[in-house]
């Protein structure tokens, strides 16, 4: 399928989505893309399943999802209207395979964006990946429900070794296999210029995942391009690696304005303002105590400069006054001195 805009009425997203056979001899992905009473909502699903149940699974996925949204209770939070029309569509599958017996055993994953003023609900089963790009970096992405990425989650094994597996392809959760799908549902904030991917393990298990963010985040090109282009470039990796590989599907969606709803801190961000925090309170109240202390000193130095000075000024007086009396005494000494002086003359 060639490069889809997502037109839409909607101020909040400039939207591209594509979809390919691959190697594969039928493609079983489907994607689809509506303004809903609630905010923009777009979906891509991978279908499975023999003969053309794989095709048929995914495609009523994405219309029951759609149908299941545009019918809600806008009342409801986003996040239990997409987790009503997600079961909707897996009860839809599992009854078409009921009516249709060549149908049985048919499923599909799904990821599903909802895009209000206030925030993007993302919602997924299966494989099929959602993530939110910010700049140059992934601040957000689906974990798999897949078998080998439990063992990721243990830390059993990598990432990377996930996506290399043979046991890659087994997921855990589906629509279509048992009435009561658990759906995983996130609200994030976003930002102008955020990039939502939602793609099928075709796009993002052929690559390794820094490079697909690398082709995701280019800002060098318009959307839609780039959405070509990543599509291109696996595809090529497909074919010059002996085919057969698997059909891949991409969309993304591009964010105009802020969420109302804004990013939480980490634990981890918590944790280090916490510290400092308390680095901040401590050097306070070591500053206070400093200060405190040295007000003190300098008040009592004060004091007994104070007294030191009056002792001085007193002893600047008393030895002022001992100056006084020996001037006086001095003045006497030299007034006796003159008389007996004067009587010796007379006596001559």
């Amino acid at each position: 399928m060639d490069l889809t805009q997502l037109k839409t009425e909607s101020p909040l997203i400039l939207g591209f989505a594509e979809s390919r056979i691959g190697g594969r001899s039928e493609n079983q992905d489907s994607f689809d893309w509506a303004d809903t009473p609630l905010g923009f909502l777009v979906t891509v699903c991978d279908g499975m399943g023999g003969g053309p149940g794989g095709k048929t699974a995914s495609s009523i996925a994405v219309k029951e999802i759609i149908a299941g949204v545009m019918e809600a209770d806008q009342q409801e939070s986003p996040s239990n209207i997409l987790i009503k029309a997600i079961r909707r569509a897996n009860m839809a599958i599992i009854n078409r395979g009921t009516e249709q017996p060549a149908l049985q055993g048919m499923g599909s994953t799904c990821t599903v964006v909802l895009i209000t003023p206030k925030s993007a609900t993302v919602a997924h089963v299966g494989d099929s990946r959602v993530y939110q790009f910010r700049g140059n970096e992934k601040i957000f992405r689906t974990f798999d429900h897949s078998m080998v990425f439990e063992l990721v989650k243990q830390k059993v094994i990598t990432e990377e070794q996930a996506r290399l597996s043979a046991q890659s392809n087994v997921i855990t959760r589906a629509l279509g296999i048992k009435p009561d799908v658990e759906v995983e549902v996130t609200e994030r904030p976003f930002e102008t210029g955020d990039r939502f991917l939602l793609c099928t393990d075709g796009i993002h298990g052929a690559v390794e995942e820094k490079h697909l963010i690398k082709l995701a985040t280019n800002r060098k090109s318009n959307l839609g391009p780039v959405v070509d282009s990543i599509a291109t470039d696996i595809d090529n990796i497909g074919h010059t690696t002996g085919g057969g590989h698997d059909n891949l599907t991409l969309a993304i969606v591009e964010t105009k304005s802020n969420s109302t709803l804004k990013e939480k801190m980490n634990r981890k961000i918590k944790q280090i303002l916490l510290i400092i925090g308390i680095i901040c309170s401590v050097s306070i109240i070591a500053n206070i105590y400093l200060t405190v202390k040295v007000a003190k000193f300098n008040n009592s130095n004060e004091g007994k400069l104070h007294t030191m000075c009056e002792r001085l000024k007193n002893d600047s007086i008393q030895t002022a006054k001992l100056i006084q009396n020996i001037e006086k005494v001095n003045g006497d000494s030299a007034k006796v001195s003159k008389i007996i002086n004067s009587q010796k003359r007379q006596q001559q």
